[in-house]
């Protein structure tokens, strides 16, 4: 969001040498300071009304411009009579009569840039940092006073993680070699190739005698978005028996394309399915829905499943609710909350359990993370799911998204993520039902006692289920000791393998 500068006097205080050297020359000198103060404005004017603890837009540019003394220690930023004052080793070097409004987002940001452009004129290792390096070390001061998730990433930085978001623009076809013939041996979901119809089984472009044709046709499906591929399709499925099918053109404009979260590994003994989800992506939600839909459809469908979130650090709020959705007839999922009216919002189930009620073991472990633990947590207080695993990491605050003018983004914590049974996550991550954290013999333990209808983990889940913000440091630790994090074992599967064909064992671990 740009907004307009406004102009401010201010008086310098510098060495006979430098007092040729005015701020407005900083700009021929390399810095930019018209960019600096339309980033520092827009991100003060967006933090103000959304961060969870309420900052004065005063206090945060103070916060930021002592960034500076990251790059140079010999420069310090105060506030005093009225005036934004910079000091060099032996001097004063500006002075900038402070913004009369505490609100004024704009003028607290051009204050700011025209102090740190005086400060690039008179200090060498800011001339050799540049003005992004600046613009970075401003944020990374400020946010050594938030939470560890609030953050600004540079216009490279962003680009990278947009790339990874979205995916690489493609068709959303994967290509093999079967008997002579091109075949899709894999759609994506919500691709163009989905979108067109196309199918697992489809022959491509007639036939194909090498490995490295394949690799060439695979490589041909990508390209820059909005371009376009053409092809032919055979589908042998179309054949009534007599007359081969004939082959159909199609074309293909390429679109970014999320990177595959969702995987299907090989089945459990009694024909339990095994989902892995590795991260919430753009595209996790319709993955996960066809994955499930394909396993569910088969001959054989499962007759139970194991979601393994162990390593799954999180990623967006909306497609951990989707998954959540897809095993949920009924129930609330999740709640938000902040100061920012926008930032309340109650997540609930629409009734659409792709599974018709099958039995459900999630894998947690120290690493599963923010929405990885917004799906587990809501598996487990509506008593679709039995969690197992060790503490998870409790990371239960989300962020807002804010595009700056320099092609950079502002993470911002915004609100504070509470279970469907009212209890915050953050800090406290979920607590398994069946825990596998405190070794071998205590899962033996607990399976056996789960056989006999008794789950020994059910006080240590219901003083979470009881506790509500703010939670002290001294109750986290009391709760999470008994459940510690840590990486995921064999234990895991193992436990899970013995509650889904044991139906008395997984009833008692459900502690709804």
């Amino acid at each position: 969001m740009k907004r307009a500068g406004l102009l401010f006097l201010f008086m310098i205080f510098l060495p006979a040498g430098l007092l040729s050297r005015p701020a407005e020359a900083a700009v021929a000198a390399g810095f930019d300071q018209a960019t600096a103060a339309a980033v520092w404005s827009s991100a003060l004017s967006y933090i103000a009304p959304r961060s969870l603890q309420p900052l004065t837009i005063p206090q945060m540019t103070l916060w930021g411009l002592n960034g500076l003394a990251a790059l140079d220690p010999d420069l310090t930023t105060n506030l005093q009579d009225g005036e934004l004052r910079l000091y060099g080793p032996n001097a004063m070097l500006l002075s900038v009569p402070a913004p009369s409004s505490s609100t004024d987002a704009t003028a607290w940001g051009n204050a700011a840039a025209q102090i740190a452009a005086a400060a690039y004129n008179a200090s060498p290792a800011l001339q050799q940092a540049g003005t992004q390096e600046m613009i970075s070390n401003f944020f990374d001061e400020l946010f050594n006073h938030f939470d560890p998730y609030s953050r600004y990433e540079s216009p490279d930085r962003a680009a990278q993680d947009e790339l990874m978001i979205l995916g690489l623009a493609g068709t959303g076809i994967t290509l093999e070699a079967q008997n002579g013939h091109v075949v899709i041996t894999h759609v994506a979901a919500d691709s163009p190739a989905a979108n067109a119809g196309l199918t697992v089984g489809m022959q491509v472009n007639g036939q194909t005698t090498s490995t490295a044709q394949i690799d060439g046709l695979n490589a041909a499906m990508n390209g820059v978005s909005g371009s376009s591929v053409r092809f032919t399709v055979l589908d042998p499925a179309a054949s009534d028996g007599t007359d081969p099918p004939a082959p159909e053109p199609v074309t293909l404009t390429r679109a970014l394309i999320p990177p595959p979260t969702v995987f299907t590994s090989p089945p459990l003994a009694g024909g339990i399915a095994v989902l892995r989800i590795t991260s919430f992506n753009k595209g996790t939600g319709d993955q996960f829905s066809q994955a499930l839909g394909t396993l569910m459809q088969a001959p054989a469908p499962p007759t139970a499943l194991v979601i393994d979130l162990r390593g799954n650090r999180g990623g967006v709020l909306s497609q951990a609710v989707l998954v959540a959705d897809a095993l949920m007839s009924s129930g609330l999922i999740a709640q938000t909350e902040g100061r920012d009216q926008d930032a309340d919002q109650a997540f609930k189930a629409e009734g659409s359990d792709l599974t018709n009620g099958a039995h459900i073991a999630v894998l947690v472990d120290g690493r599963t993370a923010s929405a990885a633990e917004i799906l587990s947590s809501a598996l487990a207080d509506n008593g679709r799911a039995v969690v197992i695993g060790s503490g998870t990491l409790g990371k239960g605050l989300v962020q807002t998204l804010d595009s700056l003018p320099d092609g950079g983004e502002l993470f911002i914590t915004w609100s504070r993520v509470l279970a469907a049974r009212g209890w915050p996550l953050q800090g406290l991550g979920v607590m398994p039902q069946i825990c596998t954290s405190l070794g071998t013999d205590a899962v033996q333990s607990q399976l056996g006692a789960l056989d006999s209808g008794r789950n020994l983990m059910a006080p240590a889940v219901a003083e979470e289920r009881a506790l509500r913000p703010p939670v002290s440091v001294d109750a986290e630790l009391s709760l999470r000791n008994q459940c510690p994090a840590a990486i995921g074992t064999d234990l895991d599967v193992g436990a899970a393998l013995h509650v889904l064909t044991t139906p008395g064992a997984y009833a008692a671990a459900l502690i709804h």
